[in-house]
């Protein structure tokens, strides 16, 4: 494989793929917590005017259920915890592509290639160990 064909077909790949799924992450964790927060803070007001409501006992239960379901959300699908390590993968690749591109040390050596390879399929080989690692966890508490 040829330097140019791994950095478009491997490298750059991967930093799509990681920068992609840390976008994702990250909007599904803000937008879970905007709505927490937002639900959240009805609460309080509801419990205040809740004399002058009908239904009030029953509207502080639907929003209080919406927020503990949000918060599970979040804490189920680790969308921050994601989002932290998809966004941080991405990076350390792009560092590494761009130390080589520049010839800047570790890479200005004469198989700098061999070098690059090793060490960016070292970052997704880590990844892919602690998402395996995270599943096992995961189908050992299910069962």
């Amino acid at each position: 494989m040829t330097t140019d064909a791994y950095i478009k077909d491997r490298l750059d790949d991967q930093i799509k793929w990681y920068s992609s799924k840390s976008k994702s992450n990250q909007k599904y964790y803000k937008r879970l917590k905007i709505i927490e927060i937002v639900i959240a803070s009805f609460i309080p007001f509801f419990a205040g005017v809740g004399n002058q409501l009908k239904f009030y006992s029953i509207t502080i239960g639907i929003l209080g259920l919406i927020v503990a379901i949000s918060a599970g959300v979040i804490v189920l699908y680790k969308f921050h915890e994601n989002w932290i390590k998809y966004r941080t993968t991405c990076e350390m690749l792009k560092h590494e592509k761009y130390l080589f591109l520049t010839k800047c040390a570790p890479y200005n050596l004469e198989d700098a290639f061999c070098l690059l390879v090793s060490r960016v399929e070292n970052l997704i080989s880590k990844e892919n160990t602690q998402w395996s690692e995270y599943s096992e966890q995961t189908k050992n508490i299910e069962k």
